[in-house]
């Protein structure tokens, strides 16, 4: 399935004023879809170079974060995800704390697991995964050191 350009364009406008709205509320505004969980993702541009931010749905998972390459069951994968494929380095918002990450596809089980919690929490996963041709991407967001900034 291809996203049209309308639908692209609501995509990027509801994005940035979700993650516009997030941060000056200190994550209490639009931190939530429904049942699930959202946190910013700050990604380097894979061409720019620049900080590109995306609010997504997540599962905690023990000490890491899930979310899931979705982009609407798109047959194309959201930039956010060909960002953190070239450079795994990003940063997580969780209200108002930042966390340093590396990113990892989950595969096999682990996926298979995975996949069965972000369902849970977003049943429009299945939806998606059936509209695409591609294996729609769990990404494993690990922490790697100790929070850039400290819980407000």
């Amino acid at each position: 399935m291809q996203l049209s350009p309308v639908q692209r364009a609501t995509i990027r406008v509801w994005s940035r004023l979700n993650a516009l709205v997030y941060r000056a509320s200190g994550g209490r505004l639009m931190d939530r879809m429904g049942a699930a969980p959202v946190l910013l993702l700050t990604t380097r541009g894979r061409r720019s170079g620049a900080a590109r931010t995306a609010p997504l749905l997540y599962l905690a998972d023990g000490e890491t974060y899930v979310v899931v390459a979705s982009y609407g069951g798109s047959d194309a994968h959201p930039a956010w995800y060909l960002n953190l494929r070239d450079a795994p380095d990003a940063t997580i918002r969780l209200g108002r704390r930042e966390v340093r990450v590396r990113a990892r596809d989950a595969a096999g089980a682990e996926r298979e697991r995975l996949w069965a919690g972000v369902v849970a929490i977003w049943p429009a996963y299945e939806t998606y995964a059936s509209k695409t041709s591609r294996e729609i991407p769990l990404v494993v967001l690990e922490p790697v050191d100790r929070p850039v900034s400290p819980a407000g």
